[in-house]
């Protein structure tokens, strides 16, 4: 044997290193990426594509359904059709389009594919050249792509692609359904028409729909495989439709078509047709979109429930304490519990009489509001993975809601268009604005049925009207659009590189933020740059023009807090912002993302989207904005393999047994709220504290012989010492202690009273906490810290930091007054020399 000239202990060494060092290569071989990670791997996009009834040409244009039961969906509708790659080698932005439906006057276009470009307009050129992009996949989108995400890459490698070129090349397949407004025209001067738009097209589904009530399943001898253990029921359902006359739904009845999606990658379906007709979200009736297919039948590709959409609010909360308390405790209480159910809230900061009437007259036709998105997770036996742990992230996005008369009913009902600024992904949703039965009721990848989500509807005049300066316009919620808009098609191509990733700094919550702060930037320089506006308000200081727009202004400074809580604007807003507003502000010539953490900590009220949507919804309340709260919980067919898990912040499901508080989420979110940098207004407090404290303190001290004048004679270098291990202790550890940690943050602050009680307790434990301090660690404290009069000092020393910390929310300052009120008293006042040298 080799290892009989070993001694024993030498043979059991190397025994064990060869153990060890097999145990390394079984390690590595099992960590390392292995080659079969690298194959491609399927997509949720390709496993639904398969199937006929989600392919566009399985609805021949030229079937179209009763005139009297179903109305289109938009003035136009068409497919995108992404240029040859000999045309996309022009450096221009216009694709084809398969007309699908067109107004009256232009019917002769239908089922033909024409040209699609952007109007002869010097501002949209300009929008459109400021997104351009050269396409060139980098290492990390290519991976991304083998992992089963959809990327462009029908574009990789094509120069100065623009926002429709963008929206058209976004899937592996000419499938993209869009509608386009009723400002489009024809340009009818060429050899063919041509279609030229002034607003990006709107993702969306189906060609029309129609207002139904969902009877019953028709069974059938063709079986459809649902779920195990579910009954099995073909894909046709009777419906009847609402009859106009009568206000109720005894018009006709139909057989319609309802396809069963398949289940997918994530081991179960996007939707489910299991008791859908007895789901309580259809009670009212579901709007159903799609078309007719070859035999004339309607197939539904997306569905909406008219209750979710009418004005009348199911609830009705007045008051802005309860209102604060509905946005962040109840919206998302007892998600799990609800599943299957909605809900609608509308939240009135200020309480009226006979408050039913004036809450529903608030919402006018033609109103619009700021809409905040927020969706859940998945849980129950097919859970989705989870990125964080006890952390359920969840995806924010903004959108805009319009009051419109409804077409059916004749009724008022919300319309939302969401701007949805979305990574790749393996669904197959592309960053844009969609439609809400593209984006939540799709019946292949929208979230209706999958996932809770909250739609925060906002009405808050100073934004959602547009302002006339002597003939000077002003629109915040225009301009806010056309910065989503910006973002979305940087998006749509990762500025270049072919894919949007996530990072702390780069997300949908921090890019969507992102074009909101451009927005504040962009109409915070048009005033600044136009005298007109500042001579027409100093004119008319009580004109309620003036009075709305200084209440924009107020917003914009709240909104600005909290879009850079530390008072640091990250370099890649600033730069980006300046040139998408069109301030020129910003060396560079293009838009660059910072990826980094530090990045992400100085905007880190907007990393997590639960924090954005509860933080952006508490301001606008506090504004008195009215908002009307749309909640949904796995709306539709019952699927027993899934539940709904409400979005959290981080480390938001360790919660304290029978409650539903997140302690470690309360006290990191202090932690990081309590660190914005001190303002000019923040110093001032400083000074003014210190004064009073001095002013108060001295006295009391010199009369009992407690303070004197004794400076220590010890060395520069020890009082250096002392000075920096003041700072350490006791100045921020007791200051993150008891009141960052103890005090509610004011941004937190809705109940004064409840406020006081924690003030009261934190600076009882403060005062205590001295003397237990003596008795346990630091035994040169006796007898100083047992000291009456040391006691009150501390108490007083309490009472100005609580103050400073009320007045500032910064932690910076009270461990400023803390740090120089310890150091004096320890070198000036002969504080030193009062403890034990020992």
């Amino acid at each position: 044997m080799i290892l009989r000239g070993f001694s024993r202990k030498a043979r059991l060494l190397f025994t064990t290193f060869l153990l060890l060092a097999f145990i390394a290569v079984i390690a590595v071989w099992q960590l390392s990426p292995t080659q079969a990670q690298l194959v491609q791997q399927q997509s949720n996009y390709a496993v639904h594509i398969r199937q006929n009834f989600n392919q566009s040409g399985f609805y021949p244009v030229a079937q179209i359904p009763s005139t009297n039961l179903y109305k289109p969906i938009a003035n136009w509708v068409g497919r995108l059709i992404l240029p040859t790659k000999q045309q996309l080698q022009d450096g221009l932005d216009w694709v084809w389009i398969e007309v699908q439906y067109a107004p009256p006057t232009a019917q002769n276009l239908v089922g033909d594919i024409v040209r699609l470009e952007w109007k002869k307009n010097k501002d949209l050129l300009a929008l459109d050249q400021a997104v351009r992009r050269d396409i060139n996949f980098t290492s990390e989108v290519i991976k991304s792509q083998k992992q089963g995400n959809i990327h462009p890459f029908r574009l990789n490698g094509v120069h100065q692609v623009g926002i429709l070129r963008s929206l058209a090349g976004a899937n592996p397949d000419d499938n993209v359904i869009v509608t386009l407004d009723s400002s489009t025209s024809i340009d009818a001067n060429q050899e063919k028409p041509i279609l030229q738009i002034e607003r990006e097209p709107v993702l969306a589904t189906g060609r029309f729909y129609g207002l139904v009530k969902i009877i019953k399943p028709i069974k059938s001898s063709y079986k459809t495989i649902l779920f195990p253990g579910q009954k099995q029921y073909n894909n046709y359902f009777l419906v009847q439709h609402y009859n106009p006359n009568s206000n109720n739904f005894d018009g006709l009845k139909e057989t319609i078509r309802i396809p069963q999606q398949v289940i997918d990658k994530r081991n179960f379906a996007p939707s489910s047709l299991h008791q859908i007709e007895q789901s309580p979200a259809g009670d009212h009736g579901w709007y159903i979109y799609g078309a007719a297919d070859a035999k004339g039948v309607f197939t539904v590709v997306a569905l909406a429930p008219r209750s979710l959409f009418q004005i009348q609010p199911r609830q009705i909360i007045t008051g802005e304490e309860l209102g604060l308390n509905y946005i962040q405790e109840i919206n998302w209480g007892n998600t799990e519990k609800n599943k299957g159910k909605f809900n609608t809230v509308l939240l009135k900061p200020v309480e009226t009489q006979n408050s039913f009437n004036q809450s529903i007259s608030k919402w006018q036709e033609g109103n619009k509001a700021i809409v905040l998105h927020l969706f859940g997770g998945i849980g129950g036996r097919k859970a989705e993975p989870v990125r964080l742990p006890y952390t359920i992230t969840g995806h924010f996005a903004f959108g805009i809601a319009e009051v419109v008369r409804d077409e059916f009913t004749k009724e008022l009902r919300f319309e939302t268009k969401y701007h949805q600024i979305y990574a790749h992904n393996p669904d197959g949703i592309i960053a844009g604005t969609h439609t809400w039965a593209d984006y939540m009721g799709n019946l292949q990848r929208g979230w209706l049925a999958t996932r809770p989500v909250s739609d925060i509807l906002i009405k808050f005049d100073p934004v959602t009207q547009d302002y006339d300066f002597d003939g000077v316009k002003l629109s915040p919620l225009e301009q806010f659009r056309q910065q989503l808009q910006v973002t979305m098609a940087r998006y749509r191509v990762g500025d270049g590189t072919g894919g949007a990733m996530v990072s702390p700094a780069t997300s949908c919550v921090q890019d969507s933020s992102q074009a909101l702060y451009a927005a504040i930037l962009a109409i915070k320089n048009q005033v600044a740059t136009t005298p007109q506006i500042q001579t027409w308000v100093r004119a008319n200081p009580n004109h309620p023009q003036t009075l709305r727009f200084q209440q924009l202004v107020e917003l914009g400074q709240s909104l600005e807090q909290q879009l850079a809580p530390l008072g640091i604007v990250r370099a890649d807003w600033h730069s980006q912002a300046g040139i998408l507003a069109g301030t020129g502000i910003g060396k560079t010539t293009e838009p660059f993302q910072d990826r980094s953490i530090w990045a992400g900590l100085t905007t880190w009220r907007t990393i997590m989207p639960r924090q954005a949507h509860d933080d952006l919804a508490t301001i606008f309340l506090k504004h008195g904005a009215v908002m009307q709260v749309l909640r949904t919980n796995q709306v539709g067919g019952w699927q027993s393999n899934i539940t709904p898990i409400a979005p959290t912040v981080v480390l938001g499901q360790i919660k304290i047994p029978f409650s539903n508080i997140s302690p470690l989420s309360i006290l990191l979110n202090r932690i990081l709220v309590s660190l914005a940098v001190p303002t000019l207004k923040d110093w001032l407090v400083i000074v003014l504290l210190l004064i009073i404290y001095s002013i108060i303190a001295l006295p009391y001290g010199w009369k009992f012989g407690f303070v004197k004048i004794e400076v220590w004679s010890a060395s520069w270098t020890d009082k250096c010492l002392l000075i920096l291990r003041c700072l350490f202790l006791p100045a921020i550890f007791e200051e993150v202690l008891f009141r960052v940690f103890l005090l509610p943050h004011p941004s937190e602050i809705t109940n004064w009273f409840q406020w006081a009680l924690w003030a009261i307790m934190s600076l009882l434990l403060f005062i205590l906490y001295h003397p237990f301090n003596a008795k346990t660690f630091f035994k040169a404290g006796i007898p100083t810290f047992y000291n009456r009069v040391f006691l009150v000092l501390a108490a007083f020393l309490g009472i100005i930091c609580t103050l400073a910390y009320t007045l500032t929310g910064s932690l910076f300052v009270i461990v400023l007054i803390h740090w120089v009120v310890v150091v004096v008293w320890l070198i000036v006042f002969g504080g030193i020399n009062k403890f034990d040298n020992n």
